[in-house]
């Protein structure tokens, strides 16, 4: 392989002429396997710079519904000045249709492409942390740091080259608006109705952060979030810094079965109720979840962590102040803040919703009205700025015994960045471990 990649200092980089023209071929000659095209490679994945041209062209005819053909292409490449003479351009699209050997198999040559494409980023990507291992200045940690991101990035098909044209970004968008189905992908249910009507869900690349006062229930609220979206074939990783791995899946089985927390643990649970755990059990054993306990775990260890697994669509930290940063900084405000802002950098770099607990100060507990506020976010720092949602647990028996609030809370929407805030009620039931919406008070178990 080191004999056909590279010639004295030279590198060879490789593709596929043939498989090239035969995409390319294939769509003119069947428009509709464009689409089927897009699974596997885009515009950037071409090698010879016309051929990323003459795809993107026909990626601007496809989202705005014009038709594909020789002719209507030709004009489009003549326009654009793809080859210096138009008499050159009329012969190239013509024999791209007269080399291609069927339609048939436009996957197979998609997947040629694909994998010449991928070669290439792996030697650029060889090259980088060459060059950046060879820096005076560089630490083993940083550099395996680069090598880890840019592997994630092929693997999950990023092209981190630089700069995206409108078009490109357009047809994203253009085929969620025009799909229920891809719009649906964008964001993920977070099972409590009242939220997801205000939120359209939890989005995707967002970080949310949910504070509240110690004891309010935010950990109950977040793992029944958590819980919410694994019933829904999601893959959800948790990362637990205050709990151990098992006393969140005692929390997440007492709500899901509605026994006693307090009796699971001591395992005094009655008769009756050892059955519907055990049906529990044998269901949880199905989701797609993940657990870590690792104690004073970094961001950087986070997202390791994170890219170990093959897919990931929400992940919960419990909570934000036990997080470190790695290096030593004296000024706590100043390491919290550069860890959220490396927080939301890792939820937009992993495209997931990223549901982040946080302490609030004692600021609200010397208020008439104790519902909390932004400026109450402990350690505030960046966090409000870097947040794209932030959510405040209130429960006014926390306050006050005699209440007639008492088992109820408020699920307090203090930004979004994507529309509206307000508050959702809800029902709170400790001995469960679980927040219930209002509306489905009735019907829930």
């Amino acid at each position: 392989m080191a004999e056909a990649l590279f010639e004295g200092d030279e590198v060879r980089l490789p593709f596929s002429l043939e498989a090239e023209q035969s995409v390319l071929g294939a769509v003119l000659l069947k428009p509709e396997c464009l689409s089927t095209v897009l699974e596997y490679i885009g515009a950037e994945s071409f090698y010879r710079k016309q051929h990323q041209q003459i795809f993107a062209i026909m990626l601007q005819m496809y989202t705005t519904a014009r038709g594909i053909d020789v002719i209507t292409v030709l004009e489009e490449v003549k326009k654009q000045e793809v080859f210096s003479a138009e008499n050159e351009a009329k012969v190239y699209l013509t024999q791209l249709v007269q080399v291609v050997p069927g339609t048939s198999n436009v996957v197979y040559y998609a997947k040629i492409v694909q994998e010449k494409y991928y070669m290439r980023r792996l030697i650029g990507m060889a090259q980088d942390v060459l060059t950046y291992a060879a820096e005076p200045q560089t630490e083993s940690r940083s550099l395996m740091e680069l090598t880890e991101q840019k592997l994630y990035d092929i693997r999950k098909g990023k092209d981190s080259t630089g700069l995206i044209h409108i078009n490109r970004i357009l047809m994203d968008v253009y085929g969620r608006i025009q799909s229920p189905e891809q719009s649906k992908a964008s964001s993920i249910p977070s099972g409590f109705g009242g939220l997801d009507r205000i939120t359209n869900g939890l989005n995707r690349s967002d970080l949310i952060l949910l504070a509240a006062r110690p004891a309010m229930g935010k950990s109950t609220f977040a793992f029944n979030i958590a819980t919410n979206v694994a019933k829904k074939g999601y893959t959800v990783a948790v990362f637990s810094l205050e709990m151990s791995r098992e006393q969140v899946v005692n929390k997440i089985l007492s709500a899901m079965a509605s026994v006693d927390g307090t009796k699971l643990r001591a395992g005094d649970l009655p008769v009756g109720d050892w059955s519907k755990v055990a049906d529990v059990v044998e269901m949880m054993s199905q989701w797609e979840m993940y657990i870590d306990d690792t104690p004073g775990i970094t961001v950087a260890e986070v997202k390791a962590k994170l890219r170990r697994l093959p897919q990931v669509d929400l992940v919960v930290i419990d909570y934000l102040q036990l997080l470190t940063s790695g290096r030593n900084i004296d000024n706590r405000v100043q390491e919290v803040s550069e860890i959220t802002r490396n927080l939301k950098i890792m939820a937009k770099e992993m495209n997931v919703p990223l549901l982040t607990l946080s302490q609030l100060s004692r600021s609200s507990d010397k208020r008439t009205d104790h519902r909390p506020m932004l400026s109450d976010l402990r350690e505030s720092g960046s966090i409000e700025q870097d947040a794209d949602m932030v959510m405040f647990l209130y429960r006014e028996e926390y306050y006050e015994d005699d209440t007639e609030e008492r088992g109820q809370a408020e699920c307090i929407l203090a930004k979004n960045r994507h529309g509206a805030t307000d508050t959702v009620k809800l029902i709170f039931d400790g001995a469960h471990s679980q927040f219930v919406s209002r509306e489905n008070y009735r019907d829930a178990p």
